[in-house]
C-alpha cells in the first residue's frame, strides 16, 4: 500500500547494501508484503532473503515508531530465545547510514502462506494462534512501555505515556484528539485496576499478514511470526483483540481462551477488570489509527479511510465499556 513512510530504493541501491552485507549475486529484486511503514523486497541472489528498510531520517513518523526497526530486531531474539516459535534468521543489519539515510536489515525470507490464506479448519488455526500468544506472554519483565521509547514501573504510568505520546504526535501535525483526551482522562478513572496488571510480552499486531503457515512432512502446519516491532511489555489483555473476531467482545473468545489457558503460566479468568484492560486495548488502537493517518496518507489514499472508519468503531467499543465500568 502508499505510504508516505516508506522509504523505497532503486535496485543498484539494494545491490550496494547487499553488497555491503557480503551477499553477491543478486539476479531478481521485488517489493513484498502488505506492511505500511518500512519498505520491503524480496532479494533473489544465492537464496531468496528480505530486505526491510526504514522510513529515512527526515521522514517524521510517530513517537513509538522511531527506531522501531532496532526494536523489531530485539523482539525476534526475544521469540527466538524463550519460545519455540519460529522467527526469520537475521543475516546483516546496519544502522549506520552510511549508505543510504535509513536503518536496515536483512533477514531470511520465510516459505508459508498467510494465516488467512491456507485451507485447514478454523479451530486449528484459533488453538495454534492462542497456544502462540501464551508463550510470549509467558515472556516477563518489571518494566512497562516500549523499549524504543521510555520504560516504566507500572502499566497505568506506561500507557498514559503511549496515549500522550500519540496525542503530542497529533499537535505536531496540527491536528488534535478529542476523543484521544477522553481516553486519557479514562486512565486516571482506572489507576487502581492499571497499576496493578502484571508485565509481560505483548504483540498487539497478530493480523494475518504477520503469521506464515507451512506444511510440515508429517502433515501438520507450521505457524511462524513476523514483524513483531510493535511489541511492547504491558497488558497481555491487549492482544485478545487480534483473536478470533477482531471486533468481538473478550467474553465471546471463548475458543481462544480456552486453548490460551491449557499452556499459559497465569490462566485467565473473565471479570469486569478484564472487560476495561480489554477496552483500553481498543482505545488506543483507535488512537493509533486516527493520528498515523495523518503521517502516512493523504484523503486521497485507501489507507486514511479505512483508518477513520476503524478507529471511529474502535472508540465506540472502548467508551461503550470504560464509561459504564
Amino acid at each position: 500500500m502508499i505510504s508516505k513512510t516508506k522509504y523505497m530504493l532503486s535496485d543498484n541501491q539494494i545491490k550496494e547494501l547487499f553488497k555491503k552485507a557480503g551477499i553477491s549475486g543478486v539476479s531478481k529484486i521485488a517489493p513484498l508484503g502488505a506492511g505500511e511503514f518500512n519498505a520491503v523486497y524480496e532479494v533473489i541472489a544465492d537464496k531468496p532473503y528480505v530486505l526491510k528498510v526504514a522510513p529515512s531520517t527526515d521522514i517524521p513518523v510517530l513517537t513509538y515508531e522511531k527506531d522501531m526497526i532496532k526494536s523489531e530486531l530485539y523482539w525476534y531474539d526475544m521469540i527466538r530465545n524463550n519460545t519455540d516459535i519460529y522467527v526469520p534468521l537475521i543475516y546483516y543489519k546496519d544502522f549506520s547510514k552510511e549508505l543510504i539515510p535509513a536503518d536496515w536489515f536483512i533477514m531470511e525470507k520465510l516459505d508459508g502462506k498467510q494465516r488467512n490464506e491456507i485451507n485447514i479448519d478454523k479451530t486449528v488455526i484459533t488453538e495454534k494462534t492462542a497456544k502462540m500468544v501464551a508463550q510470549i506472554h509467558n515472556i516477563k519483565n518489571n518494566k512497562y512501555g516500549y523499549i524504543q521509547n521510555q520504560l516504566y514501573d507500572n502499566w497505568f504510568d506506561a500507557l498514559k505515556s503511549m496515549i500522550k505520546n500519540l496525542l503530542s504526535d497529533a499537535e505536531r501535525a496540527g491536528k488534535k484528539s478529542k476523543q484521544g483526551e477522553k481516553l486519557l482522562k479514562y486512565t486516571d478513572k482506572y489507576k487502581h485496576i492499571l497499576s496493578k496488571v502484571p508485565c509481560c510480552m505483548v504483540n498487539y499486531d497478530i493480523w494475518d499478514p504477520n503469521v506464515l503457515c507451512k506444511s510440515t512432512e508429517n502433515g501438520d502446519v507450521e505457524f511462524q511470526w513476523i514483524d513483531p516491532e510493535r511489541s511492547f511489555w504491558g497488558d497481555r489483555i491487549f492482544d485478545f483483540m487480534c483473536l478470533e473476531n477482531p471486533i468481538g467482545s473478550i467474553n465471546k473468545k471463548t475458543e481462544s481462551l480456552k486453548f490460551y489457558n491449557t499452556i499459559s503460566d497465569s490462566p485467565i479468568a473473565l471479570n469486569k477488570e478484564i472487560e476495561i484492560r480489554y477496552a483500553f486495548a481498543f482505545g488506543l488502537l483507535a488512537l493509533i489509527q486516527e493520528v498515523e493517518k495523518y503521517y502516512r496518507y493523504t484523503p486521497h489514499n485507501f489507507g486514511w479511510w479505512r483508518n477513520a472508519v476503524g478507529c471511529t468503531a474502535y472508540y465506540k467499543m472502548a467508551f461503550k465499556v470504560l464509561k459504564n465500568g
